[in-house]
């Protein structure tokens, strides 16, 4: 199946690349991918002392660290700009396919 492809200004084909994923294993929580994404994809996850994502801003939760999530990512618009400031290449890209 063909990926959806776009033309740019100047004519030329663009394939933009969705996020998919955010290895939270290798995300340091630094916050550089939300302060450019402004269309609301990622959202900051605490994570406590048994592995579970919760609000990192609840006094009641020990945590352990901090990483980023895909919280909406039917809101991105592919334009890679988190994983370009990603320091540690957390993201996963993909295309989107095309509908027959």
């Amino acid at each position: 199946m063909a990926s959806i492809t776009f033309a740019r200004r100047d004519g030329s084909p663009w394939v933009p690349q969705y996020l998919e994923s955010i290895d939270s294993d290798s995300c340091i929580g630094c916050g550089r991918c939300y302060k450019v994404c402004d269309q609301g994809v990622l959202e900051l996850k605490g994570v406590n002392d048994e592995g579970e994502l919760v609000d990192p801003f609840d006094d009641d939760e020990d945590i352990e660290r901090k990483v980023m999530t895909v919280a909406n990512p039917g809101n991105c618009v592919g334009c890679n700009s988190c994983s370009k400031v990603c320091g540690n290449s957390c993201q996963t890209h993909a295309p989107a396919e095309a509908a027959a």
